[in-house]
């Protein structure tokens, strides 16, 4: 019997997983540990665009604030898409 058209698709659903599967579960988890270890203080940028300090963090949601007008909005976790580098303490001397 030739098994040769069963190694085929065996190899073909290896490479589905390695490829496309493997990738994006890694990415789910690395976004998840993200939005899992926020913290006040921190800068975050949502999915909408919107930048600002984080203020207050809860179960499922989390408080920040945006601008010099210092409003602050409640967003949910799977809302915020990055966490960028602290802005630096102005010095006021």
């Amino acid at each position: 019997m030739d098994y040769s058209w069963i190694i085929m698709i065996v190899l073909m659903f290896a490479m589905l997983y390695f490829f496309m599967i493997r990738p994006e579960n890694k990415r789910k988890k690395e976004a998840e540990n993200l939005r899992n270890s926020l913290a006040v203080g921190d800068e975050i940028t949502t999915i909408g665009g919107m930048t600002g300090t984080v203020c207050a963090v809860k179960e499922n949601t989390v408080v920040f604030e945006t601008g010099a007008d210092r409003v602050r909005i409640e967003i949910t976790k799977w809302a915020i898409s990055s966490k960028n580098a602290a802005a630096p303490e102005p010095n006021n001397q």
